[in-house]
């Protein structure tokens, strides 16, 4: 870790602005492009430049794909793991964190940008299908957050929904301010089960339907959820193995992101025509991932409008970019 030289100081990035995003930026797309092997490669392979990059849609992204098949980070192999969820048939996205502070720091100035002080709340994650797996970016993340949070009902809770109903009813008794995240196929379940009536609640779906439940958009998701748990919305999490950083809905549909996370849109037949605004691609900038890529082609369709905020869409027909197979290292 110590001898690994980064082209600026950690701690800017807790404060960016939209002026030295860019500068900042730039640097980072250098450093990665120097010292990245996997990133390094793909950028010769595809014929993309990183020097002449003068705008933040110059630079090139690296499919999120290539973290199925390719080690992406620098230096010497890290010590932690994560791993996205999948069936035993599928390849799993493998996301090797060269420096966990720097995540820890990512999601915690995350949380208090938008909700505050983890002290504040009393934490509770409903995440079985996560909790039942090792390496889970989203289980160490909410792991963190119920020992900051200091208060003695933090935890996860698995399958025990009679004992959550209970623990709900308690902390709403007591005025308790609550921080409610949970697999959505899991908040279905339970509050089919359990309906509730919230008032200090806040709860937040993080996805994971896939596979287990007819799927549902997003608006009927949230419907369903806000009936039966007695809220007038419900927020949403947008992060996935690959990042260190989350951006966060809260309760609009739009997502917004912390100052170091930014979001563009491609075009599908071209992954490389990048726009700020407009549907498309989502292309992901997270600057906090600075020992692995912090530019990321995913595989979710959605739209970026002029403030920053974006909507996700869905996944693109074609998840596969043209291309991945030729990095072979």
């Amino acid at each position: 870790m110590k001898d690994l030289q980064t082209p600026f100081n950690i701690d800017e990035l807790w404060s960016l602005t939209d002026a030295n995003f860019l500068p900042i930026a730039k640097k980072v797309a250098f450093y990665q492009s120097q010292n990245n092997p996997v990133y390094k490669q793909w950028i010769s392979l595809s014929n993309q430049l990183v020097d002449s990059a003068d705008t933040i849609n110059a630079i090139p992204f690296l499919p999120i794909s290539f973290f199925k098949n390719q080690d992406v980070y620098i230096g010497e192999k890290p010590a932690t793991l994560f791993e996205s969820s999948g069936t035993t048939q599928d390849v799993v996205s493998k996301h090797w964190v060269v420096d966990t502070d720097i995540y820890e720091t990512s999601f915690l100035k995350c949380f208090e940008l938008f909700y505050g002080s983890p002290k504040d709340y009393c934490i509770i994650g409903l995440l079985p299908s996560y909790l039942e797996r090792q390496y889970s970016s989203l289980v160490y993340m909410v792991n963190k957050l119920i020992e900051v949070s200091e208060h003695s009902e933090s935890g996860f809770y698995l399958n025990d929904f009679a004992r959550l109903d209970i623990l709900l009813k308690k902390l709403e008794s007591q005025k308790i301010k609550t921080w409610f995240i949970g697999v959505s196929f899991a908040l279905i379940d339970f509050s089919n089960a359990y309906n509730q009536q919230l008032m200090y609640t806040t709860v937040i779906e993080t996805g994971g339907m896939k596979g287990r439940k007819e799927e549902l958009t997003k608006e009927e998701l949230h419907a369903l959820l806000s009936n039966n748990l007695g809220v007038k919305s419900i927020h949403s999490e947008y992060g996935m193995t690959e990042l260190l950083s989350q951006a966060y809905s809260l309760g609009d549909g739009l997502f917004k992101c912390p100052p170091w996370m930014k979001v563009l849109v491609g075009e599908q037949e071209d992954p490389t025509a990048l726009k700020l605004v407009g549907r498309g691609i989502l292309h992901i900038i997270d600057l906090a991932n600075i020992y692995s890529c912090s530019f990321i082609a995913t595989e979710d369709m959605g739209e970026v409008f002029e403030d920053g905020t974006f909507k996700v869409l869905g996944r693109a027909d074609h998840s596969d970019r043209r291309g991945c197979s030729l990095l072979v290292i």
